[in-house]
């Protein structure tokens, strides 16, 4: 039977682990991706690695994530990690709309999904985890992104991505990268691209607004306004800029650990028709990227990982249905990655990055 599970990892990564082991105390950052419910041909692998595969580390760890990788990370730093992780499955599998919803109404369902996340401790556990620190990516508006209007902001899109295809650079000209951090986090950020990075500190009046404005994608959700301790402006998606990265992290040296639903990274959204935009070399010289098994895929309901099409092709039962039956299924990841890291036998299983970077 084919690993449901394939471990690649990028050139200094695979010769320090050739040298070290496969052992917690290598990773000193963790990276969550965009990708909505796609997510959730993850969440096996998330339900063990906070709340099993680190819990004995010593040291601090950086959870950086956009859109959908910063819920995650919202919940991977509470105290409780695995009761938060299913509760962000739980609620995001079942959520229903209305047959036409309105970016109110989506914004106002995904208010209430980081509310029953957190719940009443949520915010607290992100500002105080002294040993992981959350970092949740947002992209501030400029330009026809700041409106509102339908009209404006798909005219704004079209400029971003007819600016994007020859430069991400270009892309400064309607979004600022802003990483809204965990108190007491030293995070830095080298951009191949250079694009302008602010950052804020979260606290206990921004948190939810940070993590909302991560995953407010143009014209399906609103986007978050009067961002407390952040500049005025509007801010929106985080995967705008940052859809599956291509950044390199410190100041500590350290692998990036990065469970991901696909061995080819996007480093923005705007890249996804773009063949040749790939990621640097340098991006991913540090990282294990952890991916679900074309065998493993293969195996699901429709032979496909979840996306936000499933809310347009599938009805709300049969949706909610298909999405349960993989987070079940995706418990076998997890199982697989705890086994083969206990027994040392992920060593034999290392395979060098699947993509070329430029």
């Amino acid at each position: 039977m084919a690993a449901p599970l394939d471990v690649y990892a990028g050139p200094d990564a695979l010769a320090l682990l050739r040298e070290k082991g496969f052992y917690p105390l290598l990773f000193n950052y963790f990276l969550g991706a965009s990708g909505g419910p796609k997510w959730f041909v993850l969440a096996g692998l998330d339900r063990v690695l906070f709340p099993e595969y680190f819990q004995s580390r010593g040291g601090q760890i950086n959870i950086i994530g956009s859109s959908a990788g910063a819920f995650r990370a919202a919940c991977m730093v509470q105290q409780d990690p695995l009761k938060a992780i299913n509760r962000l499955a739980e609620h995001y599998s079942q959520t229903v709309y209305s047959n036409k919803p309105s970016a109110q109404e989506i914004s106002r369902k995904g208010r209430q999904l980081i509310d029953y996340t957190l719940g009443d401790e949520g915010v607290m556990d992100i500002l105080t985890n002294e040993r992981f620190k959350a970092h949740f990516f947002v992209a501030k508006c400029s330009g026809l992104m700041q409106k509102e209007s339908r009209m404006a902001q798909m005219s704004g899109l079209a400029l971003s991505a007819l600016a994007n295809t020859f430069s991400r650079r270009a892309l400064q000209r309607q979004y600022t990268r802003y990483v809204f951090s965990a108190p007491g986090a030293h995070l830095t950020i080298e951009d191949p691209y250079s694009i302008e990075t602010r950052s804020v500190e979260l606290g206990y009046n921004n948190v939810k607004d940070a993590l909302l404005a991560s995953g407010s994608i143009p014209i399906v959700l609103n986007g978050v306004e009067k961002i407390i301790a952040a500049p005025e402006g509007v801010y929106r998606d985080g995967g705008i800029i940052d859809y599956h990265f291509d950044l390199a992290f410190g100041p500590k040296p350290g692998l990036v650990l990065y469970p991901h639903f696909y061995p080819h990274p996007v480093p923005g959204w705007f890249d996804k028709g773009l063949k040749r935009r790939r990621p640097h070399a340098s991006s991913y010289r540090n990282v294990v990227m952890l991916v679900p098994s074309a065998e493993f895929v293969a195996s699901l309901p429709y032979g496909k990982i979840p996306d936000r099409k499933d809310f347009e092709k599938l009805d709300d039962q049969t949706r909610i249905r298909y999405w349960q039956k993989v987070l079940s299924e995706t418990d076998r990841l997890g199982e697989y990655f705890m086994r083969i890291t206990q027994d040392g036998s992920v060593m034999d299983k290392l395979r060098p990055l699947p993509f070329t970077c430029v």
